[in-house]
């Protein structure tokens, strides 16, 4: 059984993160979206997805972040990742996510990278 999205924002100097919880799935793009959204309230340079507490991202799920990804892209918003394991890294290499999105080893080194 799929473990519902709960995605919180946590504002940086130069960057928001947003602290991703559960499984990204079709049924996960309201949670997205609003963190999103208020992700972009402080309009930071950077906006950080931060996978460490994803148990499984599913097609769907890919779809809702290349959205994100889109509307990062037409804001001029930088999209950084942080937390994915090796499954999800050699995915996102797959699908050339990784050719748009910059990845981290974690959250100290991705907000370094921010600005």
């Amino acid at each position: 059984m799929a473990a519902p999205l709960e995605a919180t924002v946590r504002q940086q100097p130069n960057a928001a993160v947003i602290d991703l919880k559960g499984d990204i799935d079709g049924a996960a793009e309201d949670a997205l979206q609003k963190a999103y959204g208020d992700a972009l309230a402080n309009k930071p340079r950077a906006v950080l997805l931060n996978f460490a507490n994803v148990g499984y991202i599913n097609s769907k799920g890919i779809a809702l972040i290349v959205m994100l990804l889109a509307q990062a892209r037409k804001s001029g918003t930088r999209l950084l990742t942080t937390g994915l394991s090796p499954h999800y890294v050699e995915i996102f290499n797959i699908t050339r996510l990784s050719d748009f999105m910059k990845f981290y080893p974690d959250e100290q080194s991705a907000l370094a990278n921010s600005g």
